[in-house]
C-alpha cells in the first residue's frame, strides 16, 4: 500500500470507528435509562425514541431458537470480517473514495449490531416492563443471557403515517394505522445509508 493511500484509508478506518462509538453511546444510554417499550417524544407526531430489543433479524424476527441464535451472531462476525477485508483491499487498490465512504458505513453498522448480539447478554442485566430496575453492567458472565445470544438495542422510531384506517377497509376498519412501524438503531442507519451510496457509487464507476 502506497503511502498516500494509506494516509487516505485512516481517514475510512477512523469514520467507521466514530460510527460504532456513536452507535454504541447511544444504545448503552437508552438501555440503562429506559424501560422497554418506553417512549420518549422528540417531535411531536413523528419522531420518538421507543426502547425495544430485537433478539433476531430485521423486524425482530427469529428463526431455529437458541442455536438458530448461535448462527446469526456467527454469521454477523464474519460478515464483519469479509466486510473489513473487502474496505483494507479497496483503500490498498486505490477504491473510488465513494465507495470506501459506503463501505465505511456498512463496516461500522455491521459491526454495531454485531456487539450487541455477542457482548450484551454477556454484561448488561434485563431489561423489562415496567420494571423499577432499570438494566445496568453486570460482571462479565452474568448477564440476562449468554455470550452470542444477546439482543439488539433498537429505538429510533419515525412512523411517516399515524393514522387510522377508513371505515370501508374490511375487518380493519377504524383500527390505528402506521406506515413505516420499523424502530431501528444507529447501527442500521449506516448500513443502509451505506447500501445506497455503495449503489449510487459502484453505478456511476461503471459508467465512467
Amino acid at each position: 500500500m502506497c503511502s498516500r493511500n494509506r494516509n487516505n484509508g485512516i481517514v475510512f478506518w477512523i469514520l467507521a470507528l466514530v460510527l460504532i462509538m456513536i452507535d454504541q453511546a447511544s444504545k448503552i444510554y437508552v438501555k440503562t435509562h429506559f424501560y422497554l417499550g418506553e417512549e420518549v417524544m422528540v417531535i411531536p407526531n413523528w419522531f420518538r425514541l421507543s426502547f425495544t430489543e430485537n433478539p433476531g433479524v430485521a423486524f425482530g424476527l427469529e428463526y431455529g431458537g437458541e442455536m438458530g441464535k448461535y448462527v446469526l451472531s456467527i454469521f454477523r462476525v464474519l460478515f464483519s470480517i469479509g466486510i473489513i477485508l473487502f474496505l483494507y483491499f479497496k483503500i490498498k487498490a486505490g477504491e473510488h473514495k465513494g465507495i470506501l465512504f459506503a463501505t465505511s458505513l456498512i463496516l461500522a453498522g455491521a459491526i454495531g449490531n454485531v456487539i450487541d448480539g455477542v457482548f450484551y447478554g454477556s454484561i448488561f442485566s434485563v431489561s423489562s416492563y415496567h420494571n423499577p430496575n432499570l438494566a445496568e453492567f453486570v460482571p462479565f458472565g452474568t448477564g440476562y443471557s449468554s455470550l452470542l445470544q444477546g439482543k439488539v438495542v433498537d429505538f429510533f422510531y419515525f412512523p411517516l403515517i399515524d393514522s387510522i384506517y377508513p371505515d370501508w377497509v374490511p375487518s380493519l376498519g377504524g383500527q390505528p394505522f402506521r406506515f413505516f412501524n420499523a424502530i431501528f438503531n444507529v447501527a442500521d442507519s449506516c448500513i443502509t445509508v451505506g447500501l445506497g451510496f455503495f449503489l449510487f457509487f459502484l453505478r456511476k464507476t461503471d459508467l465512467n
